[in-house]
């Protein structure tokens, strides 16, 4: 493949799937700079590694792949040096007042295991079927419904919600 095919290909996997791996990796880190930095590391291994895919459901899987592991190192990073810009505290105080639910349900999805928030993430917030969740992450279609059901126990327990 030459350079200028390599280009394209990137920049046509980068309007495929950026918002898809922000939106991703939003969830993981809770902040839209980390966020930002998740994906564009997620590229730069992209680039550096041009991985041959079998198909787009295989890169799309990959990429999802290397940016949630792009998120627990920013995770990592952030659990050394914890800290909010003295610019932002007035932003976040107000912010954090109007999104209460919000902040509630990412609280909630901090708290379930890796597996289970990646596939809650793919299938409830991103929209994926579960076929596709379960190609995206590897496990069986069996695998990726049960790991649902557990995140949405668990969620209710976390949130306090009735069984309906």
């Amino acid at each position: 493949m030459s350079i200028q095919e390599r280009d394209i290909d990137i920049e046509r996997a980068y309007n495929d799937y950026a918002d898809l791996m922000y939106r991703l990796a939003l969830t993981y880190v809770h902040n839209r700079e980390d966020a930002e930095d998740a994906v564009h590391d997620a590229f730069i291994s992209y680039m550096e590694k041009a991985p041959a895919f079998a198909d787009a459901a295989h890169e799309r899987a990959w990429l999802c792949r290397v940016t949630v592991n792009k998120c627990r190192d920013a995770a990592r990073k952030r659990k050394v040096r914890q800290y909010i810009p003295l610019d932002d505290a007035d932003t976040v105080s107000a912010s954090a007042a109007a999104d209460t639910t919000l902040a509630e349900l990412y609280e909630a999805l901090d708290k379930l295991p890796d597996r289970q928030r990646l596939t809650a993430v793919l299938h409830y917030l991103e929209g994926y079927p579960i076929a596709d969740v379960a190609k995206m992450t590897g496990t069986t279609v069996s695998a990726v419904k049960m790991r649902l059901l557990r995140a949405r126990e668990t969620l209710k327990e976390t949130l306090g919600e009735e069984d309906t």
